[in-house]
């Protein structure tokens, strides 16, 4: 007889009181705090030697240090150094908003904005609050912060935030006991919470409900994955430097060690037999240290080879180079892993590349610029609603298509860029002036006020109003007269200029675009 086996789901709403939230955050976000402090050690290059005997560290600490090669920094850097916002464009407009412009310049996030850029590369992840500025009521403040101090808790179905924390903890309050703060977001309400024990137990200090019905905390996610989010703990985003740091401790290692080689071989080793420790003397007669009898520069006795026995010698010294095969080694496995050009490493052949396979070499670096470009244009974009939100009490419909505007990632030069916009604006308008403009790298504001220069300049020339001479006019109750029509193009002939007439040549410009 069959059996039929019936599965009900049930999903019940994941309700928590505030209480309960800041210590959920908090245990998921102390999970993770080794990992992130690690991993900013590296990218500061304050990480510890790795690869080395801890016996041979402590008799050589006082007198060979740790060569770091900062590779981790370069690899971060390389790719935040193509990551620079230029504006912000409303779905349905052709140039970026000016109002929201204003607001991210007047938050500072021209600096701010690459510190989350690095902190997003280097720990996975970084963080941007949307609040009320209680200085300027129009101009919402945007905060960048670390995850260090910022942790959230997604929504699985939705992968929206829910919840988030920021903690702030001060040692410094001199009686042995630590202060910390902490502040819960949640959809409708922020609330505020100090503590007098380091957060063992947290009272409440203030509330504010602002009933927006969203969390003002957008994450910046580098390189995300649908399944990490699932893992214990749940981790949002991947470092940019997993892949490099076991490569970063073998460079370091053997960079020290080439160093403690070069300090046992900097001088010749010798040897010397037959000799009594009396017989290494200074000028004085007093008896030299075993350091300063090895690093005298001449030595002198009245012993003789063929009388007493004795003999000087000197041990061959040793080669360095392959210390050096193996750094270039490692260089470029980075280089694979990170798709840094070999050259950024400071690796070089004897045969240099040429201008393209530079270029070439590029191509790989270029390309996982864009793509942080498009997953970091996604936080930015929410940021921007959040602003219009907390400005204007709601989300316009054209902000749910808002586009974060960036610098070119790629490097041609700018002799070459400009000769390709030219071609595609001379080749029958491929490309119009205002995007040739875009393209050369200007921001939209410039643009912008490029055109309002052109707009003065015609004015200057001609003495009329380019509006007035080729805006609308009124209604006569005539037929205007139709130009003649070039029927290669099927656009409008203009009669050939006199040479040397600036006014008409600039009013020819004005109408074909050119």
């Amino acid at each position: 007889m069959p059996i039929l086996v019936v599965i009900v789901l049930i999903t019940t709403k994941f309700e928590l009181s505030p209480e309960q939230w800041v210590a959920r955050l908090s245990r998921l976000h102390n999970a993770q705090i080794p990992e992130l402090e690690v991993l900013d050690s590296y990218y500061e290059g304050e990480q510890s030697l790795s690869y080395m005997h801890p016996e041979l560290i402590r008799r050589l600490d006082n007198r060979v240090r740790q060569v770091v090669i900062n590779w981790p920094q370069l690899v971060v850097d390389a790719l935040d150094e193509r990551l620079d916002v230029t504006g912000f464009r409303l779905g349905g407009e052709q140039a970026a908003d000016r109002e929201l412009w204003a607001i991210w310049q007047a938050n500072r996030l021209d600096l701010h904005s690459e510190q989350a850029h690095i902190d997003a590369l280097t720990l996975g992840r970084s963080f941007a609050i949307v609040g009320t500025n209680e200085d300027r009521t129009n101009t919402p403040l945007v905060t960048v912060e670390s995850p260090l101090d910022v942790h959230v808790d997604l929504d699985p179905r939705t992968r929206k935030v829910r919840a988030a924390v920021k903690r702030q903890y001060d040692d410094e309050s001199g009686d042995g006991l630590t202060e910390a703060y902490a502040t819960l977001y949640l959809p409708n309400e922020t609330i505020w919470y100090s503590s007098d024990n380091g957060g063992a137990v947290w009272e409440e200090s203030d509330r504010d409900e602002h009933g927006m019905g969203a969390v003002p905390v957008v994450p910046l996610v580098n390189r995300p994955r649908t399944r990490r989010r699932r893992t214990a703990p749940p981790r949002l985003g991947r470092s940019e430097l997993a892949s490099v740091l076991p490569l970063s401790d073998a460079a370091c290692k053997i960079a020290t060690d080439m160093m403690i080689s070069a300090e046992f071989h900097a001088m010749p080793r010798r040897y010397a037999l037959g000799f009594d420790k009396e017989d290494f003397v200074d000028a004085q007669g007093k008896p030299l240290t075993p350091w300063e009898a090895v690093a005298g520069v001449l030595w002198a006795s009245s012993k003789s080879p063929k009388e007493d026995g004795v003999a000087v010698g000197q041990f061959p010294e040793a080669d360095l180079s392959n210390f050096h095969n193996t750094l270039n080694a490692l260089s470029r496995l980075v280089a694979s892993l990170s798709g840094l050009p070999p050259h950024f490493l400071g690796y070089a052949t004897e045969n240099p590349a040429s201008a393209d396979g530079i270029r070439s070499s590029e191509s790989r670096h270029i390309k996982r610029a864009e793509r942080r470009q498009r997953s970091f244009g996604d936080g930015w974009e929410e940021v921007v609603r959040r602003v219009l939100h907390v400005r204007d009490g709601r989300v316009p419909q054209e902000a749910l298509r808002v586009e974060t505007q960036w610098v070119d990632p790629s490097t041609p030069t700018f002799a070459a860029q400009a000769d390709g916009v030219v071609k595609l604006y001379s080749a029958d308008k491929l490309l119009p002036r205002r995007s040739a403009r875009r393209a050369l790298g200007y921001s939209d504001a410039q643009i912008l006020d490029m055109e309002a220069e052109d707009q003065q300049a015609y004015q200057r020339i001609t003495g009329e109003d380019q509006a007035a001479e080729f805006g609308p006019k009124p209604d006569t109750g005539q037929t205007p007269p139709v130009p003649p029509v070039d029927s290669a193009q099927g656009l409008p002939r203009v009669p050939a200029p006199r040479r040397g007439n600036a006014a008409v040549v600039f009013r020819e410009a004005a109408l074909t675009g050119r």
